[in-house]
């Protein structure tokens, strides 16, 4: 969380200062555009109180709170959401994914609420599929960040070999973290590389490979949000000239690694639903090619199968 190891030792402050101190918070992100929520979310992750207590306020008469560090290192935080734009989560080093919380750095890329969608689709894709066992067998998560799509995967398919794969030597580490303390260790291996490459030796023996891969095209990736643009990592956001290189390269490389009937499910930027149909249509390795809308009705995930008796 940025702090100094001199900062950690736990604080007991009263509940009437904490309560001052969500006064004066409250106020700057009224003043600076921040959600007034996001005040709340970092006393939830810190001091343990719950939203109910936070909105009643029957906090304040609590005469003492213990927090993980003194007030001015959580004044310090909160300084740095205001007036560098620095993520809540970053800050607070969590974030909630589907039924579980991870933690998150500047290394990885904060685990949005629409991706946990890819989960579902991966077990509808099962489900709906004629050939037996996919839900088993060997499982791919592409660029795997903070390792959520692996451990959603985990949780939902039991009998599978979960194989997560991250360029980056400081996201692949922040995963198995995150796979250790939720118990998920012995279900996923971690490979340091780019996309298929360290799985070379299990070529045609995936059941499905899920990713969230950089798609924002470069020109766009200046103009996101400061949160997003100066704090996220560019190697999870820039997806090339037009979005698409990673999801071009995924399309290529895949049917030489899945099973034949096996599942390819990735998330996609709003606006590039057409492209991707027509690539994976041309590569003519994949049928029964779909386009799913999040919850939001925006085109937002890809999936497709491998055709079989398909030669790659």
């Amino acid at each position: 969380m940025g702090r100094n190891s001199a900062d950690d030792d736990r604080s007991v402050i009263s509940g009437l200062a904490l309560w001052q101190w969500r006064q004066e918070a409250r106020k700057s992100a009224l003043e600076a555009g921040v959600p007034t929520a996001e005040v709340d979310w970092l006393l939830t992750e810190v001091a343990g109180l719950d939203s109910l207590t936070l909105r009643l306020e029957s906090f304040k008469e609590r005469p003492q709170i213990n927090l993980p560090f003194p007030l001015s290192v959580l004044s310090q935080l909160w300084d740095q959401r205001i007036d560098q734009r620095s993520p809540i989560q970053y800050l607070a080093g969590v974030a909630p994914w589907r039924h579980f919380r991870v933690n998150v750095s500047p290394a990885v890329l904060i685990p949005r609420p629409e991706t946990e969608y890819l989960i579902d689709l991966a077990v509808s894709a099962v489900k709906n599929s004629p050939i037996p066992n996919l839900g088993s067998g060997h499982w791919a998560d592409l660029g795997t960040g903070s390792g959520v799509i692996a451990l959603g995967l985990a949780g939902v398919f039991p009998a599978a070999t979960i194989h997560a794969v991250d360029y980056s030597a400081d996201a692949l580490a922040m995963a198995q973290q995150n796979a250790q303390q939720l118990g998920c260790a012995q279900r996923i291996q971690f490979y340091q590389g780019s996309w298929w490459e360290p799985l070379d030796t299990l070529k045609g023996h995936f059941s499905g490979i899920v990713s969230n891969p950089p798609y924002i095209p470069s020109t766009l990736v200046q103009q996101l949000e400061p949160e997003v643009r100066d704090h996220e990592p560019h190697l999870a956001l820039d997806g090339g000239s037009d979005g698409l290189d990673c999801i071009r390269h995924l399309i290529e490389t895949s049917p030489n690694y899945l099973r034949p009937g096996g599942i390819w499910l990735i998330e996609m930027m709003a606006g590039q639903a057409d492209a991707v149909t027509q690539l994976l249509e041309e590569q003519g390795s994949y049928c029964h090619i779909q386009i799913v809308s999040d919850l939001a009705g925006i085109d937002r995930f890809a999936l497709a199968y491998r055709s079989e008796g398909v030669e790659t």
